[in-house]
C-alpha cells in the first residue's frame, strides 16, 4: 500500500505534540500590533490547540 501524503498547507501551519493534540497559532497577532494592548499581543502568542471535530479533520490531513 502506498504512503499517505500530508497536506502541504497544514504541514506549514500545524504541529502534533507527543499526546497527539494539534497545536495551532492564534489569529490577529500579525498586523497593527501597535493598536492592541501588550497583554493582548502576548496572549495571542501563547500556544493553542484544536478541539473536537476540528482536531479530527487536521489529524487526517497530517497522517505522520
Amino acid at each position: 500500500m502506498p504512503k499517505m501524503k500530508s497536506h502541504s498547507a497544514s504541514k506549514k501551519r500545524f504541529r502534533k505534540n507527543a499526546a497527539g493534540k494539534v497545536k495551532r497559532p492564534k489569529a490577529y497577532k500579525q498586523h497593527h500590533a501597535w493598536a492592541k494592548t501588550r497583554k493582548r499581543v502576548r496572549q495571542l502568542g501563547e500556544v493553542s490547540y484544536f478541539e473536537g471535530s476540528n482536531a479530527a479533520v487536521i489529524k487526517r490531513l497530517l497522517p505522520y
